[in-house]
């Protein structure tokens, strides 16, 4: 028996049956081979575990009933398992948010036990070095929150330099979305929300025009600040039917519309003619690849990112409760609330 088998800790637990969510004392897990413990130093707080909580997502792949919230963490190793000789007590890492089991891709906080803890076990792979530079709060919200946008830009939509993009929903996705799009040389970078103040933070990231989807004259407010031409790439980070359909009228020939935000609902083409003609497409997205978070993490050590004002607030983990409901209700318009341990 392990001596940290009689150890507990203070956990935030969905039952995915009931959608109770409750902090919740339970065993501090041990790693097996080839798995690693993380002692959780930071946890963001993003909106699929809101949608999670409200039962608009569930898990596929979880055994049992009950589940660890959290798929965004950075820590300290705390103990590797049998067989794991990469890291050592101490290391500092941020945490990939999934990984793949048996051909089934597997996601922290959704299908396993997430990092709302204070402790974490997770294959030692998914353990992405994180070096000295960055805070732990910063490190957490890169994997999805920094890295879905990031696998959106970068693989799916291949926004190139120059390129017309639109960005629908500057929430915690689509704030960084703009960053990075300012980064790979996106011109211009149009922001559409109808929320002022995160109108005016696209700006303050990056964004060369904002618009009000509300608007009467968006359609033609949309063409000027594409010079006539239309978008080559729409970036749906808030998963609504409406603007889907906004976006999809916005695209140029060749443009490209990718779904970020889900919906579960279907995607209708109103004109399909026109669109065949254009040669557009709908990209489905969703999450990011293994190569992704350390690229971040590199390009953050370097200087070519900055999360300092990405973090809203900083609450306690036994104000988990009061996280989820400040994000869903979009409380002060925050980018990312992270929980501490």
């Amino acid at each position: 028996m392990s001596e940290d088998s009689s150890r507990t800790m203070i956990a935030g637990r969905l039952n995915v049956e009931t959608g109770t969510f409750a902090l919740k004392e339970i065993p501090v897990p041990d790693p097996g081979p080839g798995f690693v413990r993380v002692k959780v130093e930071a946890a963001g707080v993003c909106l699929s575990d809101v949608h999670l909580i409200q039962g608009l997502l569930r898990p596929k792949f979880l055994t049992g009933n009950e589940v660890t919230l959290g798929h965004e963490v950075a820590g300290t190793v705390d103990l590797p398992g049998p067989g794991v000789a990469s890291m050592a007590p101490g290391d500092r890492v941020v945490v990939q948010a999934g990984y793949e089991h048996n051909g089934v891709t597997l996601t922290m906080g959704v299908d396993y036990d997430g990092g709302w803890a204070e402790y974490l076990v997770v294959p030692a792979g998914v353990c992405v070095p994180l070096g000295e530079d960055i805070p732990f709060d910063q490190a957490a919200i890169i994997p999805d929150a920094v890295s879905t946008p990031w696998a959106a830009i970068a693989s799916t939509a291949e926004v190139r330099p120059g390129e017309a993009v639109g960005v629908w929903g500057i929430g915690g996705l689509g704030a960084h979305g703009v960053q990075l799009l300012r980064m790979v040389g996106a011109a211009p970078i149009i922001a559409v929300d109808p929320i002022p103040e995160a109108r005016a933070r696209a700006l303050e990231l990056g964004a060369d025009a904002t618009l009000d989807p509300l608007a009467e004259d968006f359609a033609s407010a949309m063409k000027a600040a594409t010079g006539g031409r239309g978008l080559d790439a729409a970036l749906d980070f808030a998963g609504v039917d409406a603007v889907r359909n906004q976006a999809l009228a916005s695209l140029g020939l060749r443009g490209r519309l990718v779904l970020v935000g889900l919906s579960g609902k279907p995607v209708t083409i109103g004109d399909s003619t026109g669109f065949s003609f254009s040669r557009q497409q709908v990209l489905g997205h969703y999450g990011s690849e293994a190569h992704h978070v350390p690229q971040l993490v590199s390009l953050t050590r370097l200087g070519r990112l900055d999360f300092a004002g990405s973090i809203s607030a900083r609450l306690p983990l036994s104000e988990a409760e009061r996280a989820v409901k400040s994000l869903d209700a979009k409380e002060g318009n925050p980018i990312r609330i992270v929980l501490i341990p």
